[in-house]
């Protein structure tokens, strides 16, 4: 094999970079920017987390509050990048807690009373993933997101 031309001329990489310029896409005060951000949507209320999907990490929820009991389920009025499936539309007595289950078919669409609640099915508006359900009252309950403090 032949061998380099100038292979003392060779330049990495790292050699070519000027440190001395700050980088076109880094913004130091970032953090503080979103920390802003974040309490302005809120307007000075508090949250339990902020929900993400499980598939693609988009944010869905800013503001929610943790189940009592299960506290991998968690309740909202205000959520982000979700849409409501209203061609599936289950029903329930009751937002049971084996809805962090996912959604087992024992507990899909049967034959209804008038005393049973319907949800719709919430999904993820980014990648269409199943997160939870949306009830009568508008409030959703999130069984498979991603909570991350707040």
């Amino acid at each position: 094999m032949a061998s380099p031309i100038n292979s003392q001329k060779t330049v990495s990489d790292d050699e070519e970079i000027d440190y001395s310029i700050k980088p076109e896409f880094y913004d130091s005060d970032l953090d503080d920017k979103d920390e802003l951000w974040i309490v302005k949507k809120r307007d000075g209320r508090t949250s339990d987390a902020v929900l993400s999907c499980p598939a693609c990490f988009t944010t869905v929820c800013l503001e929610c509050q943790r189940h009592e009991q299960y506290v991998t389920q968690y309740r909202a009025v205000f959520v982000v990048n979700c849409k409501e499936d209203k061609d599936k539309v289950l029903q329930h007595n009751a937002i049971s807690p084996n809805l962090g289950k996912r959604m087992r078919d024992s507990e899909k669409i049967e034959t209804g009373s008038a005393d049973n609640e319907r949800v719709n099915v919430v999904l993820c508006s980014a990648c269409s993933t199943e997160i939870g359900v949306v009830d009568s009252q508008e409030i959703y309950h999130f069984f498979n997101v991603i909570p991350s403090e707040p």
